[in-house]
């Protein structure tokens, strides 16, 4: 099996990632010009680092690798440099893909859950918890595209576009432990590039043919996102959003990480839809100029 770790600066976390993945075959580590010793690490450790240079558009980091590289393996499993593969995970892993390989077994890939750690503290509330589809087979997954004009203000990497895989998909049983803070001020930085691109996404910008449709009764992503596209409709959402988490589904049981998680959360739509309304009223004012013209 192969894992495509995708970094930016990530010596903090680097380190306790790698430790994990010492009994998995390959590890390539994509870098997008790191500053920060990253790179040394990753080659402490044996990994292969190649470096991304994005120039804009589409794919991002993720795809590139997976379109460009020459991997050894059929498998692949996606993680970023703030996972951490349990060893109960690990073996559950080597498992799954063993029993794939045996004739007859047709299943192309498996979704992973994620147990967050935020600001030292393990979250069990405020639907903190997801997954995502990181472990496939090479030639049955690729990532769907949400958006086809996009730039580097909106990060490099693949932010909320999930992986597509054809054929049968199954769940695996343990999580992956997703440390998803370094510090506050790299968290909001972090967000903002978010709110970028999903600024451009909800505001109908560019949608890219092969996004996965939201729907009610679909998978995890698939219910998030035809939930998010109505709430995002609703009068004071941000606010809804974090009496959702917060109370609702008892953010509140995991104390002041909870509450900044929530409160995080709640932000981050509330800086979706300005930009949003900033989208439509650039729009707006270039088409009434265009139009005087």
């Amino acid at each position: 099996m192969t894992v495509i770790l995708a970094v930016r600066n990530e010596a903090a976390n680097l380190p306790r990632c790698l430790a994990a993945l010492k009994e998995f075959g390959e590890v390539v580590v994509v870098d997008s010009q790191s500053a920060d010793g990253t790179v040394e690490i990753a080659e402490a450790h044996g990994c292969r680092v190649v470096q991304f240079h994005y120039a804009g558009g589409w794919p991002k980091k993720r795809q590139w690798a997976m379109d460009t590289l020459p991997l050894v393996n059929e498998w692949l499993f996606l993680l970023d440099a703030d996972e951490v593969v349990t060893p109960e995970l690990a073996s559950e892993i080597r498992s799954a893909v063993q029993r794939a390989n045996v004739t007859g077994n047709e299943v192309n890939g498996y979704y992973v859950g994620l147990r967050m750690w935020f600001v030292g503290q393990a979250l069990q509330w405020g639907d903190s918890s997801f997954e995502k589809l990181s472990l496939f087979r090479r030639t049955c997954g690729r990532y769907e595209c949400r958006l086809a004009d996009q730039n580097a203000s909106m990060a490099d990497i693949e932010i909320h576009e999930h992986v597509r895989v054809e054929g049968p998909t199954m769940r695996l049983k343990h999580k992956l432990l997703h440390h998803n803070y370094n510090d506050l001020s790299r968290y909001i930085l972090k967000h903002d590039e978010y709110s970028n691109w999903e600024s451009r996404v909800l505001a109908g910008a560019d949608s890219g043919k092969d996004a996965i449709p939201a729907k009610l009764f679909g998978t995890q992503a698939q219910r998030r996102r035809w939930l998010k596209t109505r709430f995002f409709r609703l009068p004071g959402s941000p606010l809804l959003l974090f009496l959702y988490r917060y109370i609702f589904r008892l953010g509140i049981l995991d104390g002041v990480p909870g509450l900044l998680y929530c409160a995080f959360q709640g932000i981050q739509m509330f800086h979706t839809k300005a930009k949003i309304y900033e989208l439509r009223t650039r729009a707006s004012q270039d088409a009434t100029q265009n139009g005087g013209h």
